[in-house]
């Protein structure tokens, strides 16, 4: 009796068994019809509204481009770039000091900074304009002398704080309170561990601020801050009330003059969008250099780490 038998050996060569894994499987892509339904939508809306923009014959384009480039406007632009500087400078540099009052150790200076920050974000900024466009009604003048004795000499206020000095005063106060919780926020965001190694090597508290604390907040104090002075740069608007020739006011005066309200209000909005958009252009120059020498400090001391921990194993 003979036996016959299968060689697995044969089918196998004959037959190989289907392939197995990721090379498997059958590759489907995604579909998204409502993603394209939606890029649709949007699309016809921008296209209807950039033809309105230009078919529309109420925008009043050839007015708009005889006033955007005016004598009268391109001076009211530099006194708003002027209000928005003076703001920004004054109101970072008193910012930092309310910051380290809020972050020292003594309780008075701490609710000292606490209390200017409450009353300034709570007052509105319009209302803190106007009190210091009327400080020579509220004080006739300031007396420079002994505190709560006799003055020896005095100034009076009526000519002391005029309109753009109320302006520049009210904007970096206001901002004051607003940058002091931007810096103590990136002050903050700094290890503490940091400063405690520093303090064990004996480095010198100022040396620490300028050359640990400070680089490794701006990181988080960089984008907050410069969302703050773009909000300043359009706050300047508000100090028409005090009758100054900023850009608002100065497309008021002309569109008052000539009624033509939509194309003024229209070169008004394009020089804010405008010079909005060099800053944000800034910012992110800025936020490019900023990273790029921290994320290069980094590098070079994880390097040198690892160079000593091989010593060490070694």
């Amino acid at each position: 009796m003979s036996l016959t038998t299968d060689h697995p050996v044969e089918h196998a060569a004959a037959d190989p068994p289907a392939p197995r894994g990721p090379a498997a499987l059958e590759v489907v892509p995604v579909r998204h019809p409502w993603r394209w339904a939606a890029v649709a939508v949007t699309a016809v809306l921008l296209a209807q509204f950039v033809h309105g923009l230009v078919t529309n014959p109420a925008w009043e384009w050839d007015v708009f481009a005889r006033f955007f480039t005016a004598e009268t406007v391109l001076k009211a632009v530099w006194i708003t770039l002027r209000l928005t500087v003076y703001g920004t400078a004054l109101g970072f540099a008193l910012g930092i000091v309310l910051a380290f009052m809020r972050l020292s150790a003594s309780p008075f200076l701490r609710w000292v900074a606490v209390g200017y920050i409450w009353a300034f974000r709570s007052i509105p900024l319009i209302v803190q304009l106007l009190f210091w466009f009327n400080l020579a009604y509220l004080y006739k003048r300031l007396d420079f002398g002994i505190p709560f004795g006799p003055g020896f000499f005095h100034v009076d206020t009526m000519g002391l704080v005029g309109a753009t000095g109320a302006a520049v005063l009210g904007l970096a106060l206001h901002q004051a309170a607003y940058a002091a919780e931007i810096v103590r926020g990136g002050v903050l965001a700094v290890d503490a561990g940091q400063l405690e190694a520093a303090a064990a090597l004996g480095i010198p508290r100022l040396r620490q601020l300028r050359r640990i604390v400070l680089p490794q907040a701006a990181r988080s104090i960089l984008p907050n801050a410069t969302n703050e002075v773009i909000s300043l740069f359009k706050g300047t608007s508000i100090v028409s009330v005090m009758a100054i020739g900023e850009l608002f006011y100065q497309v008021q005066v002309i569109y008052g003059r000539n009624g033509r309200v939509v194309p003024l209000l229209m070169v008004a909005t394009a020089w804010y969008a405008l010079l909005t958009g060099a800053l944000s252009v800034l910012q992110h120059y800025v936020e490019r250099h900023v990273f790029k020498d921290q994320h290069s400090f980094k590098y070079r001391h994880s390097v040198k780490d690892r160079h000593s921990a091989k010593g060490a194993t070694r």
